[in-house]
């Protein structure tokens, strides 16, 4: 089952690529993430894995499988029964960028985790397209 959410940003897209790819740093704009640690410190490549912590949420290692720099990433968490995938895009826009957040619950508890966490998943993609709008968006 597939969760989005698109938000148009009033920046270039090399700007919101520069904040939506600093994961560390998404504490400081995203309301919906506690705490993120990258197992190695660098920029993000395929193979980077960060361990994520939000709210109402148990603590997740994410590792990154697919990246284009500057326009695309996604990484994959796993659990018993259930592989998440959340990709994250940036496009060039004629008003700046369009951002694409997506996350897929997949294997065979995914159909039931995404009923109990579909308004929590929902509501966590809008935060973070929000905030990456509103950090993007700053001179």
């Amino acid at each position: 089952m597939r969760f989005e959410s698109t938000i148009r940003i009033a920046a270039s897209p090399e700007r919101v690529w520069e904040v939506f790819s600093d994961v560390e740093r998404w504490p400081e704009w995203a309301e919906s993430v506690t705490s993120v640690e990258l197992a190695e410190p660098g920029p993000l490549k395929v193979g980077s894995r960060a361990k994520i912590k939000q709210p109402k949420l148990l603590t997740a290692v994410w590792e990154v499988t697919e990246l284009v720099e500057g326009e695309y990433f996604a990484w994959v968490s796993r659990s018993p029964g259930v592989r998440v995938v959340g990709g994250h895009w940036v496009e060039p826009a004629p008003d700046g960028t369009a951002c694409r957040l997506t996350i897929d619950q997949e294997g065979a508890l995914g159909p039931l985790m995404a009923r109990l966490t579909g308004k929590l998943t929902t509501r966590y993609l809008e935060l973070e397209a929000e905030g990456l709008k509103a950090r993007s968006e700053q001179a």
